[in-house]
Formats: C-alpha cells, structure tokens, sequence
C-alpha cells in the first residue's frame, strides 16, 4: 500500500529513519554501521582502521545566506561533511564534491566556491580528491567527505551513562545569533558573523577527545543544542539536566543582539548551525577530556524517566523541548 503523506509533514529525521528501514546495511560484513543510526557510515578497512563516510546536500536558499562570498559557499560545503568526520574521532582523509549550477553562472563564481571548498580541506589536514558538475536550477552542492580512525577510539552516539558530564566545544547559538543579525539589519561584528558563514569544523578537538579515551558518545550540533541532546537522549534511553548558567554563549551576542538572558538561552538551545561538538565524559575522566581540548561542561546525563531539563538561573527546572534546525518540515 503507498503512503501518499507529504515528505513534509514528517520531517527530515523521520523520512531518514523510514528510509533506513528500506535498505539493507546486514548484508555486507565490513559494513560497522550503516544508514540512520550515526553522524557517518563506518566501513572496516583493516585491522586497526575504520574508515568513515558521510554526505551532506546545501541549496542557495535554505543554506547559503545572500552575504555569504563564493569562497564561504564553499567553505561551509565542505565544512558540515567534515564536522560529521569530527564527531567520529576520525581523521579526514578526502572530501568530494557534486555542483550544480544555473547556465549563466559567472566562471569567477565557480572558482570561488572551489577556492573556499578546498582551502577548508587543507584545514583539516586533507583535499578535495574529486566529484562532479551539472546545471541546475538552483545552486545546489553535495560534499561526502571520508575519513579513518583507529578502531579503539571510534567515537558514535551510543554510550553515554547516568553520571557522565555533558560537555560542548566552542560557543552555543553563535551562528542562529548571526543569522538574526542578517535577517534583521542587525550590524554584528566579523568575530560574531564569522560563526555563521565561516564555521570551523572541530577535527583537530575530536581527534584529541578520541585519543583520550575521556568520551563515552559524541556528536556534532549542527542542527541545534537542543535536538542533538533529543537524539542522544532517544539513543542511550537517558536524560539531561543542562545548567542554564553554564551554557557557553559568545558575549557579542548579548552586547550586539539581546541582553535579554531568556533570549539568549532560547539561541544557545533551539538555533543551529554552530558545528561544535556535543558528546559525555565519564566523571573520573573529565580531567583527560580537559586537557585533550577545551570544553564547556553544561549538564549531566541522568536518567531517562527525569527527561532532558534545564535547571534554570532561577532554580526551577524546565522541559527542553525537541526543537531546532530541520529540513523538509521545518
């Protein structure tokens, strides 16, 4: 029986789990983990080694805001595929790229894209290795990216405990503050913008969280604070009780953007597009998880019956609800 529901009444998560449903990942032995479950595909590659692969689609007007350069189009496109590698612990080793242009799209366009792709590969410590080009009516790219990563230190979304820290690299709500700051006419410094259209990918960090042995899951918060800590709650069947107090929020946001600390909660949970990482540490290894990078400790993980909260400045506690960037639906 065909199912005639619009794609975009259920959303982007739940097309990409009724879809992981159809294929088939069992079938081939080297495959470690397939569709759905994780930030990348795991393929065994050697004894040692995995490899990871993951691949991500950006459109001109859901992605790429009109301020943004060539060479940022490009950046970002490769950017998100390789936050993902991140979020694995993995090292990365290509990134590819399909592009689709209108007809009448400047060469000089073209090159800037290139420009900003690759020098975000050299970034992170690799090339782009090759891809495609077609026409299209929209300025449409498709980056996968690869990476390897020991076998001992591969990091997934499963493993978190009751006890574990909660921790996130970098700042929360930078890029949705930047956003709003464009959309409004809002001026915003370089150093808040930059969040937004020149996200840096935090490889060099996971890998050293992975060589720590410190991390019990991790994953990247492209899609917003709020609806990676859901996933990892719905994954490990735990909660979260974050820290109002402790959340890292940039300070050109409350001199540029709001003062307003309830506004300034809301970025830092429910907009995306800050690829930092989010990921658990067991207590007694927080110290090695310190010093492999710096982090932020904002929660704990507690169990699954208290829900995913936010202890508030206040002392009351709050549902953090399942919101945050999404496709299709959004």
């Amino acid at each position: 029986m065909t199912d005639s529901t619009p794609v975009s009444e259920i959303g982007e998560r739940s097309l990409i789990m009724r879809l992981s449903g159809i294929l088939n990942c069992g079938c081939d032995p080297d495959v470690h983990i397939g569709s759905g479950s994780d930030d990348c595909a795991v393929i065994d590659i050697s004894e040692e080694e995995y490899m990871v692969i993951t691949t991500d689609m950006l459109h001109r007007t859901t992605d790429f805001p009109l301020q943004m350069t060539p060479w940022q189009i490009g950046w970002m496109s490769a950017a998100v595929n390789f936050s993902d590698v991140a979020s694995m612990g993995a090292r990365p080793v290509g990134f590819l790229s399909a592009m689709g242009f209108s007809k009448d799209t400047d060469i000089s366009f073209v090159e800037g894209i290139s420009k900003g792709m690759d020098d975000c590969a050299k970034f992170c410590g690799t090339s782009v290795i090759g891809g495609d080009i077609d026409t299209h009516d929209e300025l449409t790219i498709t980056g996968t990216a690869l990476g390897k990563v020991k076998k001992s230190e591969l990091l997934t979304r499963k493993g978190a405990n009751v006890g574990d820290k909660v921790c996130v690299t970098g700042f929360a709500g930078s890029a949705g503050a930047a956003l709003h700051a464009i959309l409004n006419d809002i001026e915003a410094p370089e150093s808040l913008l930059n969040k937004l259209l020149t996200p840096i990918p935090r490889v060099n960090e996971a890998m050293e969280l992975a060589r720590s042995g410190a991390v019990t899951c991790m994953m990247d918060t492209s899609d917003g604070l709020a609806m990676s800590l859901h996933d990892l709650a719905d994954l490990n069947g735990v909660g979260f009780r974050i820290d109002e107090a402790s959340l890292p929020i940039q300070p050109e946001i409350s001199e540029y953007i709001t003062s307003d600390a309830t506004t300034l909660t809301e970025l830092a949970l429910y907009t995306g597009g800050d690829f930092e990482l989010l990921f658990t540490v067991a207590p007694d290894m927080l110290e090695a998880a310190q010093s492999a990078c710096y982090l932020n400790v904002i929660g704990d993980v507690v169990e699954g019956e208290l829900g995913t909260v936010i202890k508030c400045r206040s002392g009351q506690n709050l549902t953090i609800n399942r919101k945050g960037y999404l496709q299709l639906g959004d």
